[in-house]
């Protein structure tokens, strides 16, 4: 532009009838101003002149001519571009090297698109769905069952079991007995109401005890030593005339020998072996 300055700030050369810059109120000429005040491109490495459009990214500038994609030359002003490891990028090249492919429709998410990433693969936001309502999973709490994702109320009225207890969802872990599902906390003994989950129980008219309890209501009494007889772990039991023994408790009452598998006599409630009870 022409002026009506006298003098180059910085040279004092005269501005008449010459283009000049200004800069914090200061008019300098042309070359000055190139010199002193002038970006360098960081494509060409040289000035951008005063007359030159300056396109600025981050603290770097380019000339205009200059400000193209590092991989097919195009022109990127006024255009789409991503930036990689320092270099510009048009959307194209970018998504040819860099862009992440949707697990989905196995498409590009194109950059500057919003993605969806769940369990180190990523969605494009319209892919992100529930598999069965098909509505937008964004943020959601949801499920996934056979590579697919799911929302909650979509998982629990296709796949979710209840607890044949208290008749809730059970969303994961669970007990199975007699081909019904329960919650952990929802499997306890029918007498005491102590979590059986993991412990050992015994099953009487469809429902789980736990040992104590089903001694104390349903195991019979050994007649020797009078404890329950619970057969637990496949111990031996010795059943005659509706009485029961512990296999180590079935011995003789005069002399202690066993008489598991033995041959024996009875004498009122004591069982003997013939050698005692011929005596």
């Amino acid at each position: 532009m022409t002026s009506n300055h006298t003098d180059c700030h910085y040279c004092l050369q005269s501005l008449r009838g010459r283009k000049y810059a200004l800069r914090e109120e200061n008019a300098y000429c042309v070359t000055c101003y190139d010199s002193l005040f002038a970006n360098s491109c960081e494509e060409c490495k040289q000035p951008i002149e005063c007359d030159s459009k300056d396109l600025a990214y981050k603290g770097r500038h380019w000339h205009e001519r200059c400000f193209k994609c590092a991989k097919c030359s195009r022109s990127l002003v006024e255009k789409p571009f991503a930036a990689k490891d320092e270099l510009l990028l048009c959307t194209e090249c970018y998504s040819d090297e860099y862009s992440s492919k949707c697990f989905h429709c196995q498409k590009t998410i194109m950059p500057g698109s919003r993605k969806m990433e769940f369990k180190g693969s990523s969605w494009h936001e319209s892919c992100f769905v529930c598999q069965y309502c098909r509505q937008p999973l964004g943020t959601k709490p949801l499920i996934t069952k056979d590579n697919e994702n799911y929302c909650v109320p979509c998982f629990e009225k296709q796949f979710a079991h209840h607890c044949y207890s208290c008749k809730k969802v059970i969303t994961s872990g669970g007990v199975t007995y007699h081909d019904q599902p329960w919650h952990k906390e929802c499997f306890v003994c029918a007498g005491c109401k102590t979590q059986l989950s993991g412990q050992r129980f015994i099953s009487k008219d469809e429902y789980p005890y736990c040992v104590d309890c089903f001694s104390k209501l349903y195991a019979k009494k050994c007649g020797a030593c009078k404890k329950p007889i619970t057969a637990l772990g496949g111990a031996k039991f010795v059943s005659f005339e509706e009485r029961q023994w512990h296999g180590e408790c079935f011995n003789c009452v005069k002399c202690s020998v066993s008489l598991v598998g033995q041959g024996f006599l009875t004498q009122q409630d004591d069982v003997l072996c013939h050698e005692c009870g011929s005596a």
